[in-house]
């Protein structure tokens, strides 16, 4: 079972998280607002292939490791820990 280190920990996740979705909700208003509808294609491709790849391998590493995405980027190699 996964705990959060503090509370003020997890507020500060959720109101990010909060945040983070209020401005992509926003953007994409604000594109189709704008006649900037044709960019979604080329940004969800982006997404799919590149974006969410690396979020699943950012979590699968960090739980694989049980520890903060630099010390599991160190872990699998120390070069990689300037990637985390």
């Amino acid at each position: 079972m996964e705990r959060w280190s503090s509370p003020i920990g997890f507020i500060l996740a959720a109101i990010g998280a909060a945040v983070g979705i209020g401005n992509i909700w926003r953007f994409f208003a604000v594109l189709g607002q704008n006649g900037g509808g044709a960019y979604q294609i080329p940004y969800f491709i982006a997404v799919f292939v590149f974006a969410l790849p690396l979020m699943i391998l950012e979590i699968a590493i960090g739980r694989r490791f049980r520890g903060t995405v630099v010390s599991a980027f160190g872990a699998v190699r120390p070069k990689f820990r300037i990637i985390g």
